[in-house]
């Protein structure tokens, strides 16, 4: 007799495949056996999960929700069987980190570095995204931690600051009469803007504030990533909201200058943060602690 979970499993196989032939085959199953599965778990719970097409099946509407929740779960519960395999001195095991390019390149790498160095069991799985979607995955169980740019306000989640971080304006030759003198942020807006896209947090952040202001800002260019940032500024096309600790680099060169500020933007933290209802896995304990003792 196949169990309810059995059934979740077929039909969350199916539902990523969009195939019952696939699905059977990843299950090493036969595909009779897999439709028979569908078509019990739909007698019981009363509702189409499936429609039939060309190419092979779909969700419907109210399958699209069933999986939704489905796969969370699943993924759950393999995290669950993960952490059990942890426990053997973690000589085996897998670390799923969620983490922006920007905070990877300029924050994650020297705590890789000397995780993989203590523990060279261990597997990564690093995801990107903006911090919304890595609260997302987070959440659905496809990450243990994520590092992401605070503030940053969810219930559902317990954050760690460990880095604080300020954000400035820069800009290249080109503008450099704004640096003769402090300016106000009313000043720096007149300016062609160079901003992140509306979805990150980094951007939401420093908006945040220039509204509490009064401020409005119309950017010229919305783009996607924090380095685009600094070669656009660095090119003479306006002036660009970065993270000062993330543009070092391109400030000591010459390369860009930062604009000095009347009234500095508070400063804020990047963080990891992690479900407050999931205990950490051993991996990830370990890898807060070498984090926090880097930190310290």
């Amino acid at each position: 007799m196949v169990s309810k979970l059995d059934l979740y499993k077929i039909f969350c196989m199916v539902g990523k495949s969009q195939s019952f032939s696939k699905a059977a085959k990843d299950l090493y199953m036969t595909q009779p056996a897999v439709s028979q599965a569908i078509m019990q778990l739909e007698r019981e719970l009363d509702i189409r999960l499936f429609t039939r097409t060309p190419k092979g099946v779909s969700l419907t509407n109210e399958g699209k929700l069933l999986f939704e929740y489905v796969n969370s779960a699943i993924n759950l519960i393999d995290i669950g069987e993960e952490k059990i395999l942890e426990f053997k001195n973690l000589t085996v095991g897998e670390l799923k980190i969620g983490v922006g390019d920007t905070i990877s390149r300029y924050f994650l790498l020297p705590y890789l570095e000397a995780f993989h160095n203590k523990y060279p069991n261990i597997k990564f799985k690093i995801v990107n995204g903006t911090t919304l979607e890595l609260c997302s995955i987070l959440k659905s169980g496809e990450v243990d931690i994520a590092l992401c740019n605070f503030p940053l306000d969810d219930s559902a989640l317990e954050l760690r600051p460990c880095m604080e971080i300020h954000d400035i304006f820069v800009c290249g030759p080109k503008y450099k009469e704004l640096l003769s003198n402090p300016v106000s942020l009313d000043e720096v807006v007149r300016q062609p803007l160079i901003f992140l896209e509306k979805n990150s947090n980094s951007r939401r952040y420093v908006e945040d504030y220039l509204s509490s202001k009064g401020i409005k800002i119309s950017p010229e260019f919305e783009l996607g990533s924090h380095d685009l940032l600094l070669e656009f500024a660095k090119i003479n096309l306006g002036v660009a909201s970065v993270t000062k600790e993330f543009a070092l680099e391109y400030i000591k060169k010459g390369l860009l200058y930062e604009v000095q500020l009347t009234e500095e933007i508070p400063k804020r933290n990047i963080g990891v943060c992690f479900l407050k209802s999931v205990p950490l896995s051993l991996a990830s304990t370990k890898f807060m602690e070498i984090i926090e003792n880097k930190m310290n």
